[in-house]
């Protein structure tokens, strides 16, 4: 296990770039400030460097609300969470103590952020036939909540987020997103979601999304209920979506 002065102590790290495209995004971004020792010891637990994009998001981002809150990208713990936004590690489930538990790891990936759909991105973390998701080790991975399935995005995180912030999302949730969407997403909490009836699976949804009956849910509800569904649609557990 590296010290913390081993990722932290580089050189050309990335917060610079990474501060200016969240700065410069033409899709509204809310970045939630950082608490430092926070930051420290989630970046020290996830073993990253900041020379990453993420290793730099964890250490000086309390996580952020992209495109409107429509994705919720995971930080360190934010110095005053009002808007409820979980830690990269709450997440994840990071032990409380990294020194009594050196070797843990998450078991098949990073989960990095949800979208208010109950969408998952993971950072995939070993070889497929092992961890259970497509992809290869250190790609991107998205558990698609129209399909109750996993896709894999052909991009490691620095790209992926370089590109929701560029305004990727627009092109990504082409087909899921309604007319007024901005005004019921943008004033949900980091740990709240929505649930669509008829379903987002459902042929009804796709017919007419804006037909749909949408409600604020917990994320963690969300996520289960996707879970659960996912299983005994096609028999398949979908895996770890996360602790939101």
């Amino acid at each position: 296990m590296r010290e913390l002065s081993e990722l932290i102590e580089v050189e050309d790290p990335a917060w610079p770039v990474l501060g200016e495209k969240l700065r410069a995004a033409p899709v509204r971004v809310e970045v939630l400030d950082a608490d430092a020792a926070g930051g420290a010891a989630t970046l020290l637990r996830t073993q990253v460097t900041v020379r990453s994009f993420l290793g730099a998001f964890v250490l000086y981002s309390g996580g952020a609300f992209v495109d409107d809150g429509w994705l919720r990208v995971y930080g360190s713990p934010a110095a005053d969470n009002d808007r409820r936004m979980p830690s990269l590690a709450r997440v994840n489930g990071y032990p409380a103590d990294a020194e009594a538990d050196p070797g843990w790891r998450p078991e098949a990936g990073l989960v990095v952020a949800h979208d208010v759909l109950g969408g998952v991105f993971v950072l995939q973390g070993g070889p497929a036939e092992q961890v259970g998701l497509p992809g290869q080790p250190g790609e991107m991975v998205y558990f698609a909540p129209d399909s109750l399935s996993w896709d894999a995005l052909g991009a490691g995180y620095g790209a992926w987020l370089s590109w929701m912030l560029s305004g990727g999302t627009e092109e990504f949730y082409e087909g899921l997103r309604w007319p007024g969407w901005q005004d019921e997403v943008r004033r949900l909490d980091g740990d709240r979601g929505l649930t669509l009836h008829p379903p987002l699976w459902s042929e009804e949804a796709h017919r007419d999304l804006a037909a749909t009956s949408r409600r604020v849910v917990t994320m963690a509800e969300l996520l289960e209920f996707e879970r659960e569904t996912g299983a005994g649609l096609d028999e398949t557990d979908p895996g770890f979506l996360g602790n939101a």
